[in-house]
């Protein structure tokens, strides 16, 4: 049975969740960003719950009532998606993806550039490369690929508010 077969995609239950959302960013992080030291790593964790979350709206992925993965939306721009090491390969990622793209056809995403294994997984999901960024978004030394979908001819961009 794959992970997929029993998951479900649902908002984030609010702040209380969060920490179980942090456990699953750190397992992702250590299977996935070895271009982070340690000290990195914190400085990310230390702004999780305080910057992080607060900025996007949450979807949460579980299994049997356990979150696997989330993803986290600004407006029309996936500002993160991370699923646990151990649920990795089995289509967490791609219904988050999913969910995201459907309710945003013109998604907008950064993807950490020193990261293949996601950068690879954007592509097969159909995302292009629109640019490129030397730093973070934190400023910090970390290149960042800006990526888009091309929108196919059933595809209609959302509407953003003016």
């Amino acid at each position: 049975m794959s992970a997929s077969e029993g998951l479900v995609l649902r908002p984030c239950d609010g702040e209380a969740e969060w920490p179980a959302l942090v456990r699953i960013w750190q397992s992702a992080v250590e299977a996935t960003h070895d271009f982070l030291t340690p000290e990195d790593v914190d400085f990310y964790e230390s702004r999780m719950l305080g910057d992080y979350l607060p900025a996007v709206a949450v979807t949460v992925a579980e299994i049997g009532e356990t979150p696997v993965g989330f993803s986290g939306l600004a407006g029309h721009s996936l500002e993160m998606l991370f699923v646990d090491s151990g649920c990795r390969g089995k289509g967490v990622g791609s219904a988050l993806l999913s969910c995201a793209i459907e309710n945003h056809p013109d998604l907008r995403l950064d993807v950490n550039e020193q990261n293949p294994q996601a950068v690879g997984f954007y592509r097969h999901h159909g995302f292009v490369v629109l640019g490129r960024s030397a730093t973070d978004g934190d400023g910090r030394p970390f290149p960042v690929l800006h990526l888009g979908r091309r929108l196919s001819s059933g595809d209609t961009p959302s509407r953003r508010p003016t």
